[in-house]
């Protein structure tokens, strides 16, 4: 299969309206910058997007929210974009708020095929309400489901035209398992090379999970939140 496509425009042209994304990243950080702004140029609307925050004001998450193309957000933290709180409080926006490991494990289960799964981790809290909840050895959990997506978008610092992936260090965060859990996997990669270019032994995800891949540039990689020390 040909998976290497030219330009994020191309590929933001499979999106459909109301389609279900997921986006890799942690903060801003690892984020599939390309693919967004993309999809930000095309105004796709009435997405539901799962990441574990919502960007900021005017990047990443945030440009889509602005542009009012997200209907709803399953997310951990969404405390840096004053967009995403005024549509929320406004009840402009559906939001599914997920504690973090939770949110982890359900990507993973979705990715694996799991059903579903068991934790503590919420119980007897708003998170728990409408959920299963059973004891095992005498301490309570809530049954959590898996997430799935229609489209994952993930950031590499390396791929191969086969879409074998390689992450740099903390941009690994969400990408390799929402690689798994995307029904359609589109992969943006700082360095693209031939097939053979990239050690088998330091593959993090396999290209059977990639459909497409592009070759991204001028990445601003954004810190969220700077700090300086005075000596």
């Amino acid at each position: 299969m040909h998976k290497v496509i030219e330009t994020a425009d191309a590929a933001v042209a499979l999106i459909p309206d109301g389609a279900t994304i997921m986006m890799g990243g942690f903060g801003l950080c690892g984020i599939p910058e390309t693919l967004i702004a993309a999809l930000h140029r095309r105004g796709t609307t009435g997405l539901t997007v799962i990441s574990n925050n919502a960007g900021v004001d005017d990047f990443g998450i945030g440009i889509l929210l602005r542009a009012r193309q997200v209907r709803k957000m399953i997310s951990t933290y969404v405390g840096e974009n004053k967009e995403f709180e005024r549509q929320f409080l406004q009840r402009e926006l559906e939001v599914e708020l997920v504690p973090q490991g939770t949110f982890a494990e359900r990507i993973r289960a979705g990715g694996a095929g799991i059903g579903g799964f068991y934790t503590p981790t919420g119980v007897g809290t708003i998170v728990a309400e409408g959920k299963e909840t059973r004891e095992i050895n005498g301490r309570s959990y809530v049954l959590e489901m898996p997430l799935l997506a229609d489209f994952a978008f993930v950031k590499a610092w390396r791929g191969d035209k086969a879409g074998n992936l390689v992450y740099r260090k903390t941009a690994r965060n969400f990408n390799p398992m929402m690689a798994t859990a995307g029904r359609v996997t589109i992969a943006e990669v700082e360095e693209l090379v031939d097939i053979g270019g990239i050690e088998a032994d330091h593959v993090h995800t396999p290209g059977i999970f990639v459909r497409h891949i592009l070759q991204g540039a001028h990445y601003e990689k954004r810190i969220e939140k700077r700090t300086t020390a005075h000596g």
